[in-house]
């Protein structure tokens, strides 16, 4: 286990250090900078608008140039649009199939102004109101690809509600609320979890604290998720809660999947050590966490105003798919080594209750895996803008269950047949790593 501390602490300070020197965006009211840019469209937001809703574009220090000494360039080429998000695809398609394609000109945009507008100083400002509520894309537009453009865009989207401004989209109104109530659910959880660790200390394991530092680190997170949705709803900024919202999301998924391997691996219940291999899957699931919330932060924070968006939404699923893998393998392991002692060992029916509740725990797995990854977003594509936190309250609950099924099952509790270990099962697996390590040298 010293490999695998070793390796967690110097992955937890990379990934702070890492985290550290982001440059956070600002909520609903966003600075974006687009520098040497020639892409026809540029999808600078998304935002769910209510019946009163707001746009506000500040641009400055606007320029463009062309690699073609002869380009000409008309300023009416270029300029702002919205879009609804139902007619984004239709968009998409016509700009690949219509020749000489303009964006401004579509029949699916609403134009909000063009550069032949731009005062002398390079600058404009410009403001729009919703009249149909629907969830709109603002789009950049530049129908001449032969210029680069360089620009510096303030935006300010936001909803009217009792005569205050509200910068959250009209779908995500209720998360500040239900982010917190989830906080204290989970607060209550880990009060229970520590009562029952400590009525049950003689038997308390390493992963049963470590358990219990996976619900401090998800509670800390939801209630920095609620601090942070309430300022942008309240000022259209963090004011810095999304920094502690990723830094303790990126403690809280490592730690869940540390768990996930450890249990799969039967550390500390069947056995009180890792093996080598096990301990080279820990050594490969932690860097690719590190990887993965390193990508979740540049999708979240950059948005697909930047170039290599898409490729990072491609390297974060890719990962988040090799870690659901991976994690199944120690579960898969055991499984065969319990199936394999039931046919040798006198003890069959104490290692098929054992068994048993491995292939219960590899299903919920599953299910959870695939719910959370595939399920929510099935149910992203079907519900209305309107009740986008709908997805939420989904992924909530069903970490939620996930969570309970896994400390319910492997609480410290007497005659668990997870805790009995057998001396000649301890002594044959201690031959084991002897050798695991004799070969690793």
């Amino acid at each position: 286990m010293e490999i695998f501390y070793h390796l967690t602490c110097l992955n937890l300070l990379q990934a702070l250090f890492i985290i550290s020197s982001f440059r956070f965006s600002v909520g609903e009211i966003k600075n974006t900078h687009i520098v040497d840019d020639s892409r026809q469209i540029i999808l600078i937001e998304r935002f769910g608008f209510s019946p009163d809703g707001h746009v506000t574009i500040s641009l400055d220090h606007v320029s463009w140039r062309s690699n073609e000494p002869a380009a000409k360039l008309y300023p009416s080429s270029m300029g702002f649009c919205l879009v609804r998000d139902v007619s984004f695809p239709r968009l998409l398609n016509e700009s690949m199939y219509t020749e000489n394609f303009c964006v401004l000109s579509s029949k699916y945009v609403n134009l909000v102004f063009r550069f032949d507008k731009l005062g002398p100083d390079s600058t404009y400002n410009a403001s729009t109101t919703i009249d149909e509520p629907d969830e709109y894309n603002l789009i950049f537009g530049n129908c001449q690809k032969e210029f680069l453009v360089t620009m510096n865009v303030h935006t300010e989207m936001y909803n009217v509600n009792n005569g205050e401004k509200d910068f959250l989209p009209a779908g995500q109104t209720p998360l500040p609320k239900f982010y917190f109530l989830c906080f204290i659910v989970y607060l209550a959880f880990l009060a229970i979890w520590g009562f029952i660790c400590i009525k049950q200390r003689k038997i308390v394991h390493k992963l049963h604290l470590i358990m219990a530092m996976l619900l401090i680190f998800k509670a800390l997170k939801l209630i920095c998720a609620s601090e942070d949705k309430m300022y942008i709803r309240n000022t259209g900024k963090p004011h810095g809660w999304d920094v502690a919202f990723y830094i303790f999301g990126f403690l809280k998924g490592v730690t869940l999947f540390t768990v996930i391997v450890l249990i799969g691996t039967g550390w500390s219940f069947l056995k009180p050590f890792l093996h080598y291999r096990e301990k080279k899957v820990l050594m490969f699931v932690i860097p690719l966490q590190v990887i993965e919330n390193i990508a979740s932060i540049v999708i979240s924070e950059s948005g697909p105003v930047e170039k290599h968006w898409l490729v990072w939404n491609e390297v974060f699923l890719l990962i988040d798919v090799m870690c659901c893998c991976i994690v199944l393998v120690p579960i898969l392991w055991s499984i065969k080594s319990l199936r394999e002692a039931s046919k040798n060992d006198g003890k069959a029916a104490e290692i098929l209750r054992k068994l048993t509740l491995f292939r219960h725990f590899y299903v919920v797995l599953i299910v959870y895996l695939y719910f959370t990854r595939f399920g929510i977003a099935m149910i992203e594509s079907v519900v209305n803008y309107i009740n986008e936190w709908v997805t939420i309250v989904a992924a909530e609950g069903a970490s939620l269950m996930f969570y309970m099924f896994i400390f319910y099952n492997f609480q410290p509790i007497e005659k668990n047949p997870y805790l009995a270990i057998d001396k000649d099962d301890d002594s044959e697996e201690e031959e084991e790593e002897e050798e695991d390590d004799e070969d690793d040298a």
